[in-house]
């Protein structure tokens, strides 16, 4: 029996019921069935199957009202998707199965209507035929709030855009309507917005809210027809779009972004130039997963923002960006259990040969990654914060070194203590009060404490820098210039700033014999600092070689590996008792 049939036997009898009974309640079998269907609050009938033919028994109102003869319109929804209902029951019949449940749907005046389905057989009789209980509930009612619920989960409340999630499912649905053929791609381009932070921070969320109501704006409008706009950030969108010239076309895209952005938007009475760092993911093929990309393309955004420029992934960007997470997890523990240790690189007076004192070098030996280069950790504590409990350690940490090896030692030694300071740290904790404190609990006087900075720290904010070095000078602590040279320092930063030593970089010193450019430099600094009335300490000195010439160039002091690597706390006193009063470089 197909479903024509069936549903025309079922109309057959409902008109034949009414007709008898001349009630839109129909009742055609034994008062107490009849009084059972009337009992219940939703839709309820009992179909009986005679030979092939599927007809109807017995019904009630709420059956009549839901099931009008012959245009009832309703279809499954789920797994038999698209299959008339009565089908559906037929479907049931055949399956031999003692009850089941499905959902059917269709299209009323005031939109989509569903009924949730339960079908079972009832008791036979010796004789009679196989008889059925249908219920159906209305349904229409949750499936509209789960509807809503869902687009509220699904969309950026602010913009209307999809959000996160969002965008993940529309490009699923795009790709399933139109699939990539061989050879086709789409790209991902992931837009952070620069300096989204400071707009919240000076002029409220308000002005922030309207920021990226523009932005949004503005981006939408640059985009192709069939391109995706979302939302998947506070500051961050995201756009899909299908590639047909490959590379060409995502950056096509990323000038028509950068022109709709490139306008300041007004606030209140402010105009505000809209930066951003924009990154590219593409697909390698039909096979790759949406979210993959999405997220591929995050992991370039973060690249871009370091770079200024436009990112495409590389491959291994990500598994980077885990490393990168494994690293400031384990190092977030292993300052939290004092994991790490301080090594001691000597620095030594050329013109002497004596060690005046070491420069504290942060390390790391991890249980499961095995030793880590501060070139690798240093990075991941300040993009994550963790600069500032390292920086405090370090801190602390040398200088009650310095302050045991005068107790070993008996006396107060002629050695002083170099500590790097972040511009992170610089910018986030109060340093005089850390630094004060740390002299105070290990009892050294603070001539014997260096603190090393670098001119990013200066110039990210001069006025607080000046602040900080002027409070550092007050508790006779000197200040060095770490990697003089490879900034942006000038003669008017240097005149105005406590500074009282310069370190001229690695990558001028170790190649100064052969270039005469490198030499030319060297000589430059050294000639400013003594004009300035300014130490200067040479990094990289690896050869006798370096250091004579250094030597005879009037530095002050120098290290490197010609002299010794970063030794252990008890290694490098031994090394500089070796040393004192040794008057050979």
């Amino acid at each position: 029996m197909d479903a024509e049939t069936a549903r025309f036997t079922i109309a057959e009898e409902l008109e034949r019921i009414c007709a008898s009974t001349g009630h839109s309640e129909r009742v055609c079998a034994p008062k107490s069935e009849a009084g059972w269907l009337h009992a219940l609050p939703q839709a309820a009938a009992i179909l009986a199957v005679k030979g092939d033919a599927l007809a109807v028994e017995l019904t009630n109102g709420v059956f009549a009202d839901t099931f009008p003869e012959g245009h009832d319109g309703f279809v499954c929804t789920q797994a038999d998707s698209g299959l008339d209902w009565t089908a559906r029951v037929e479907k049931f019949y055949a399956s031999g199965r003692v009850s089941d449940s499905f959902e059917i749907c269709r299209e009323g005046r005031l939109g989509a209507e569903f009924l949730a389905c339960t079908i079972g057989r009832l008791e036979r009789d010796d004789q009679g035929p196989t008889r059925l209980l249908f219920t159906a509930i209305d349904r229409t009612n949750e499936r509209v709030m789960e509807k809503n619920l869902r687009r509220e989960l699904l969309s950026d409340s602010l913009t209307t855009l999809p959000n996160r999630t969002g965008f993940g499912e529309e490009i699923d649905d795009r790709l399933k309507l139109s699939p990539l053929t061989d050879g086709g791609s789409f790209a991902v381009l992931a837009i952070d917005l620069i300096r989204f932070s400071r707009v919240n921070e000076s002029l409220g969320p308000l002005a922030g809210d309207e920021l990226i109501i523009t932005v949004a704006k503005r981006l939408k409008s640059s985009l192709r027809q069939g391109d995706v706009l979302a939302r998947i950030g506070g500051n961050e969108f995201a756009v899909f779009a299908r590639l047909n010239n490959g590379l060409s076309d995502a950056l096509y895209i990323v000038q028509r972004i950068n022109d709709a952005l490139a306008s300041p938007v007004r606030l209140t009475n402010l105009q505000i130039s809209v930066d951003c760092a924009i990154g590219c993911a593409l697909s390698s093929g039909v096979s790759d997963d949406a979210d993959d990309v999405v997220r591929q393309s995050q992991a370039a955004v973060k690249i871009a923002k370091r770079s200024g420029k436009l990112e495409i992934y590389r491959p291994g960007v990500l598994k980077e960006a885990h490393r990168r997470f494994t690293l400031e997890s384990r190092l977030r523990e292993a300052l939290a259990n004092g994991k790490l240790h301080l090594a001691y690189q000597p620095l030594v007076h050329l013109q002497s040969g004596e060690v005046t004192g070491f420069e504290a070098l942060a390390r790391w030996d991890d249980e499961e990654l095995g030793e880590v280069s501060p070139a690798e950790f240093i990075p991941v504590a300040e993009e994550s914060g963790l600069i500032v409990p390292l920086g405090r350690w370090a801190l602390y940490e040398a200088t009650q070194t310095l302050a045991k090896w005068d107790r070993q030692q008996g006396q107060v030694l002629p050695l002083g203590i170099s500590v790097n300071l972040s511009p992170i740290q610089m910018g986030r904790d109060d340093v005089p009060s850390v630094v004060e404190e740390s002299l105070r609990y290990a009892g050294i006087a603070g001539h014997r404490l260096t603190i090393e900075l670098t001119e990013s720290a200066i110039i990210a904010d001069p006025d607080k820098a000046r602040q900080v070095l002027a409070a550092l000078k007050s508790l006779d602590a000197s200040i060095a210039m770490d990697d003089f040279g490879t900034g942006y320092s000038n003669l008017a930063s240097l005149q105005s700033l406590p500074i009282d030593l310069l370190k001229i970089d690695r990558s001028f010193v170790s190649g100064m014999i052969t270039d005469r450019d490198k030499n030319a430099i060297v000589r430059t600094i050294l000639s400013l600092a003594e004009s300035l009335n300014l130490h200067v300490t040479a990094e990289g000195i690896e050869t006798q070689e370096l250091a004579l010439a250094l030597q005879k160039l009037g530095c002050w002091q120098g290290q490197g590996y010609h002299f010794s690597r970063a030794l252990p706390e008890a290694d490098a006193f031994d090394y500089w008792r070796a040393r004192w009063n040794f008057e050979s470089v």
